[in-house]
């Protein structure tokens, strides 16, 4: 057999295991991705899960690289690449301030654009002039500007088909992930719970860029909800979709996390106290699901009412089916920023378990009511410091994504190990496009162990972590699992790494260069699997943290590139 017909049978046979897979599961939401790497979380239910295996644990010690891209931007990089067909397309930094489609085999630029993007726009970002990626549907690419707008692209040459506001970024607001498709909508939400920016989640029109709904997820005073605030503190009340959103084709749910409420400073919108009664501030710190079709409520969690440490929950929801107690659940996973692990039915929203997966001592554990219960001294107060309270701000973990595996049943974490001193201050009157928090904080404080992160495999069914890799510097990137039993990612001083997926084993790695924050993908072309990861090391949160900090930002340059790799020829 030619090499040639070997790789089409191999390609054949990926995407044969990719369609009995998501037949046997039974899951509405993909299970998984193929040669292709279409969305932002590999597939719609976010899983970051890929069916290739061509690379796998015999082979993996002979990966080498296969071409580099430089992306033009020596910013920090977020972004996930896109791979349909056999070109792949990936944003900068910086607005973003390219669009580059590139030969997925080679790295050669196809085409670039470069967007129109105010240039003013620094102040009102909170935390990096970042793009996390696009969105491909239907020969179009859709991504979100840091100044407020949507922009949709055709996806064969770069030429623009619209441009739609979202957000007025003077206010305090950016956007910096890719939007949701669902069926012909586009839907984004857009950050600013540090500037006193309500949210909300808007769905738009994928051919036109029309408004056809818009959802705040913080009500109007009189609105229902809107007694969990006190006086009309929820005008500025945060909340904010930031990031990305999940979908289930058959129940027709879209799923969103919200983020922290407006201003930090809990004294605002009702009792400076854990007993806050009935001031949860709905919806902030929330998992939503959302009709696609109305952008109706269907159904939330609350993860952190009545927030004060910044525990903002927009990380990403991850959608899968697991065995409960021998019940087989339409489950939503996410590893909250305060530390817990939650598990929900995904139909109902209802609480199937919340289990810390870090270090966690400012709440005990999740009550019957779904509440954590809080340890008084660890919430910050008006001029009164919560010392030592971990996880700190920057949460159990971050932005940066999980992958759940169905092949071994396990969540792969990017965890942080990170905790904070922090305290209320009297509240200066908000002014739009400023920072508008009424807290001070020292997050310079490692937790136990001195490690700063890890990367962690978890076990959502038995609740326990089964394996971790210690990493020295905080902001490990997110992970990648596959079918060839691996897990791929990087961490902040450019390691790239391939590790056993059940034992934790780190089989290769490669230097970089600069840090790697976002997940890698992997994708195929003429019947050869490739590996590809994001680099470009972050700058402005790791400035938050102090010396240590300061020690890790020194460890690595700042960089803007793609990697990609492939196996040996034998």
């Amino acid at each position: 057999m030619t090499d040639r017909k070997r790789r089409r049978r191999v390609a054949r046979f990926g995407k044969l295991l990719a369609a009995m897979a998501a037949f046997a599961t039974g899951s509405a939401a993909r299970a998984e991705s193929g040669n292709e790497w279409a969305i932002y979380g590999g597939d719609p239910a976010n899983t970051r899960y890929s069916a290739l295996e061509q690379i796998n644990t015999g082979n993996v010690k002979n990966l080498k690289a296969a071409w580099a891209l430089q992306l033009g931007v020596l910013k920090a990089q977020e972004s996930t690449p896109l791979v349909i067909g056999d070109t792949m397309y990936v944003t900068t930094s910086m607005g973003p301030k390219f669009v580059y489609a590139v030969d997925a085999r080679t790295g050669e630029i196809r085409w670039q654009y470069a967007p129109d993007i105010a240039e003013d726009v620094a102040p009102t970002v909170c935390c990096g002039m970042v793009s996390r990626g696009a969105t491909y549907i239907s020969g179009k690419l859709f991504f979100s500007q840091l100044d407020g707008y949507l922009v949709s692209l055709d996806a064969r040459g770069g030429k623009e088909l619209w441009k739609t506001k979202v957000v007025d970024y003077k206010q305090g607001s950016a956007m910096t992930s890719p939007p949701t498709p669902v069926k012909n909508l586009v839907i984004t939400g857009y950050s600013g719970g540090e500037y006193g920016m309500r949210g909300a989640i808007t769905a738009y029109e994928q051919d036109t860029g029309k408004v056809v709904w818009r959802t705040y997820t913080v009500p109007d005073p009189g609105q229902p909800g809107s007694e969990t605030w006190t006086g009309e503190s929820s005008v500025h009340g945060g909340g904010d979709a930031w990031y990305v959103g999940s979908y289930d084709p058959k129940l027709n749910l879209i799923y969103y996390g919200t983020s922290n409420a407006s201003p930090w400073n809990g004294s605002v919108r009702g009792p400076d106290s854990s007993e806050y009664g009935q001031y949860t501030n709905l919806y902030t710190a929330s998992t939503l699901a959302l009709d696609p079709e109305s952008g109706r409520i269907a159904w939330f969690y609350q993860s952190t009412p009545h927030d004060v440490w910044d525990y903002d929950g927009v990380n990403e929801n991850v959608l899968a089916e697991l065995n409960v107690e021998g019940q087989q659940v339409p489950a939503l996973m996410k590893a909250d920023r305060n530390g817990f692990f939650y598990v929900l039915n995904r139909q109902t929203g209802k609480l199937i378990s919340g289990t810390p997966f870090v270090y966690v001592n400012w709440a005990k554990g999740i009550g019957e009511a779904g509440r954590p219960i809080e340890v008084p001294e660890k919430r910050p107060r008006l001029d009164t410091w919560a010392r030592d309270v971990c996880p700190g701000l920057f949460g159990g973990k971050n932005w940066q994504p999980m992958s759940y595996s169905p092949q071994t049943g396990y969540v792969y974490i990017p965890s942080f190990n990170l905790c904070m001193d922090i305290i209320e201050r009297k509240l200066d009157p908000l002014k739009p496009g400023l920072f508008w928090l009424g807290e001070e904080f020292d997050l310079s404080k490692v937790g136990p162990g001195g490690n700063m992160s890890e990367m962690q495999a978890w076990d959502p069914v038995h609740r326990k972590q089964v394996w971790s890799i210690k990493e020295e510097f905080p902001y490990t990137g997110g992970a990648l699992s596959t079918a060839g039993g691996l897990v791929f990612y990087g961490n902040m001083k450019g390691e790239f790494k391939a590790v056993d997926a059940r034992a934790g084993q780190v089989l290769w790695q490669f230097r970089t260069g600069s840090g790697i924050n976002q997940g890698p993908i992997t994708y195929a072309v003429d019947g050869k699997q490739y590996v590809a990861a994001v680099v470009g090391r972050l700058k402005l949160p790791p400035s938050f943290i102090g010396a240590p900090g300061t020690r890790a930002l020194a460890a690595v340059p700042e960089g803007g590139a793609v990697f990609a790799f492939e196996l040996q020829s034998q």
